[in-house]
């Protein structure tokens, strides 16, 4: 029998939830029967996938309300948990609107005037997926969505510490008889990951770096593909010439978007010498205006901090911040309200790379604000570190903000905005889906095939080449006898 997870309640701090891994052979034994399933499944084609997934949505519209209310259980707020149902659902339009085309079979003349060449996908069986706490719903459906449509079976284990939304979107596709069988969700921990990643044909691991690389050096033994997304310290860049009111509004909600507890959130800025002091009053006098869910979900702004292990993590990089030298001119503290921990938005400047709310992540609504002296210096501060997922330039001056962003080390840069990746994915409108970028990380932020655009599909499908004769001939090639 395993041992049983208790899971905390972040609003409350009390441990109100329990979560049973199931034990190894049982999770072996989930595994073949959607591995059994994947070809029915498959063999529904397309239109079949498409029309079992569009059940799903409707099922989900029917179930948000109990959705949405595990996702507040989960994460302690309310206007990121309705975003994240409405994303789903959006997902799942995108992909169905998508794919028809994008996994169109395409057939063409080769240089051999009696040759054709066929294009196929073949979809992998079962696709294990890990994600983090921070947006568990959404995070879960970005690789789950694509990979179903391409004809994969699914299994998914969300993190141990946002696990409730697990039982209401299960009951959402329940009743659904050919998805129930080739998708669905397990609890556990870290040991119940290394089972998932020895059972499946392809990994998906959203995470932090140690994990992340543990999950890599697993699939690469067992000889799979590992898709591995494993964060940023997202920087912010802010030209002299840049409008302040515009930047300092946007890098305020790049930075505190679900409390800052996203992959993409700004977590350091740099600016200009001449405009810095002007910048962080602006910034600081925005912030004063933000409210916490406390004591009411609906007096929202920030919520609470999810994970207890981040709170301390938070703690320890402001002390330390402190300690050599930062000012602080807001928050600057995570208090324990009521069982919850909750860390007011913080501006800091007279910080550098010698502290770690400088170079290490924090997942916090935390504003470190750093002036340099010339165009070179900024990008060379953004560059100094070992995350390149995301980051954002500030100009009136559009030439300046492009040139500056192509010498950023990061998969995607916002100009004259901040963390617009989050909000891409799942962009649909009417029948017509908006143009999503593909970005592969750099550094230590991950790899593998992107999460977004066109590969998002493609990757969990192996190319086949059918190469067909068109007419009775020998080929010139051949022996002769």
């Amino acid at each position: 029998m395993s041992k049983s997870i208790d899971v905390r309640n972040p609003r409350t701090g009390k441990y109100d939830y329990v979560i049973i891994p199931p034990p190894q052979k049982l999770l072996a034994q989930q595994c073949q029967r959607l591995r059994r399933a994947q070809l029915r499944w498959v063999s529904l084609g397309l239109e079949g996938r498409v029309e079992a997934l569009q059940s799903w949505k409707q099922a989900i519209i029917q179930g948000r309300e109990k959705l949405t209310e595990a996702l507040i259980a989960d994460t302690g707020r309310l206007s990121m948990s309705i975003f994240e149902v409405d994303l789903l659902i959006a997902n799942i339009d995108k992909w169905c609107i998508l794919a028809p085309r994008l996994l169109r079979e395409n057939e063409f003349d080769t240089p051999i005037s009696h040759i054709k060449l066929q294009q196929v996908g073949v979809p992998y069986q079962l696709v294990g997926v890990i994600t983090p706490w921070d947006f568990p719903l959404l995070q879960s459906a970005v690789d789950t969505i694509p990979a179903l449509i391409a004809g994969c079976a699914v299994v998914v284990k969300p993190s141990e510490i946002t696990p409730r939304f697990m039982a209401p979107l299960m009951t959402t596709f329940a009743n659904i008889p050919q998805l129930k069988d080739v998708l669905t969700f397990v609890e556990g921990d870290a040991d119940t990951e290394v089972t998932l990643v020895e059972c499946v044909d392809i990994i998906c691991f959203t995470g932090d770096i140690e994990t992340g690389r543990a999950v890599g050096e697993f699939a690469a033994r067992r000889f799979i593909p590992a898709f591995l997304e494993l964060g940023g310290k997202d920087p912010a860049i802010v030209l002299e010439s840049a409008n302040i009111d515009l930047a300092t509004s946007a890098i305020l909600w790049g930075a505190i978007a679900n409390s800052g507890q996203s992959g993409y959130a700004i977590e350091r800025i740099y600016v200009a010498e001449s405009i810095f002091e002007d910048f962080y009053h602006q910034l600081v006098a925005k912030v004063q205006r933000l409210l916490i869910t406390h004591p009411t979900l609906e007096s929202e702004n920030l919520g609470p901090i999810i994970s207890a292990k981040q709170a301390a993590t938070i703690t320890k990089q402001l002390q330390e911040a402190k300690e050599h030298g930062a000012i602080v001119h807001c928050g600057g503290e995570v208090e324990n309200i009521n069982g919850g921990w909750w860390c007011y938005p913080t501006v800091l400047t007279e910080v550098d790379h010698s502290m770690l709310v400088m170079t290490e992540r924090n997942l916090a609504p935390i504003m470190p604000v750093m002036a340099f002296a010339n165009r070179q210096e900024a990008v060379d501060l953004a560059n100094d570190s070992i995350y390149g997922l995301g980051a954002a330039v500030f100009s009136e001056r559009e030439d300046d903000a492009i040139a500056v962003a192509e010498q950023i080390q990061a998969s995607t840069v916002s100009i004259n905005d901040a963390s617009i990746a989050i909000l891409q994915i799942g962009a649909v409108q009417g029948s017509i889906t908006l143009p999503e970028g593909e970005q592969n990380a750099f550094k230590f932020s991950g790899i593998g095939n992107s999460r977004t655009g066109t590969t998002a599909l493609t990757r969990f499908l192996r190319k086949k080449t059918l190469y067909k004769k068109t007419k009775p001939i020998q080929d010139s090639w051949w022996f002769n006898g």
